[in-house]
């Protein structure tokens, strides 16, 4: 079994972690565009030749089916993406769990980059899903960069930053980027306020990575045998984990399991 994700950078760690615990006999295939990145401040069909080219690297290794573990390529680029993979490689994309962190109602903040906040396409989401909650969009400028260069001055003024922006008393953040799984548990922590409610926080990974297995008719086995073979690809070109990933537990859990450089 080989599952393949792709992403502009390090966002892609917390899904391929999510695959790794359900399938540690998964070979699993990271592709990526440091070249190309930010995807965020281009103009969509910008954004869909970046994720076509990384998408192609990754299925040149034939996998089985491909993550899209990013918010701004699943918005722009997945019916371009499906077009041309589909259906010989199954493709998932990445949407922001407004509809489970509403489900309960009550005041809900999402957590996202400035070009995602107040987009139609989320406006739509929380039209369709959270009809039922108190919904404040709360734009993260500088805060998936800080992640993917593993910044932690800049990853705490800007966690602070959309804190402070954040209302008090909130029950649940949708982390409506991949890069802001990394450092959940900082969001959480800067969220919470004295004598206040547990927060909550939804992010996309786990829920990726299931149903990427469901899409392949594979189910769960934490308990496998770890023999996944990893393999990172950086604008289509054979590499290892940056250096950047394993200030992370994602990507030291990824490492941990073995890495290898495949070239075709």
């Amino acid at each position: 079994m080989k599952i393949a994700l792709m992403d502009s950078g390090i966002g892609l760690l917390a899904a391929a972690a999510a695959v790794r615990e359900l399938r540690p006999d998964a070979d699993l295939v990271l592709s990526s565009d440091p070249d190309g990145m930010p995807w965020g401040p281009r103009a969509p069909h910008d954004v869909t030749a970046h994720a076509l080219a990384v998408a192609r690297a990754a299925a040149e290794q034939r996998p089985d089916a491909l993550i899209v573990a990013c918010n701004t390529a699943s918005v722009h680029a997945l019916p371009a993406l499906r077009a041309e993979l589909e259906p010989g490689i199954p493709v998932i994309g990445t949407v922001p769990a407004i509809k489970p962190a509403a489900a309960d109602g009550g005041s809900v903040a999402i957590w996202a980059t400035p070009a995602t906040t107040g987009s139609p396409y989320q406006r739509d989401l929380i039209h369709r899903f959270a009809t039922g909650a108190e919904v404040t969009e709360v734009p993260c400028p500088g805060l998936a960069d800080a992640v993917e260069y593993a910044d932690e001055d800049a990853i705490g003024r800007a966690v602070a930053a959309a804190a402070a922006l954040t209302p008090p008393g909130v029950r649940a953040v949708v982390l409506g980027c991949t890069h802001f799984e990394l450092v959940a548990e900082r969001i959480r922590t800067a969220v919470r306020r004295p004598e206040g409610p547990d927060v909550d926080l939804y992010g996309s990974a786990g829920a990726v990575a299931a149903q990427a297995l469901r899409r392949i008719g594979a189910g769960p086995a934490p308990g496998a045998a770890p023999s996944g073979v990893l393999t990172v690809l950086l604008s289509g070109r054979p590499a290892e984990l940056p250096a950047e990933a394993l200030r992370y537990p994602e990507g030291l859990l990824l490492r941990a399991v073995g890495s290898a450089v495949r070239t075709g």
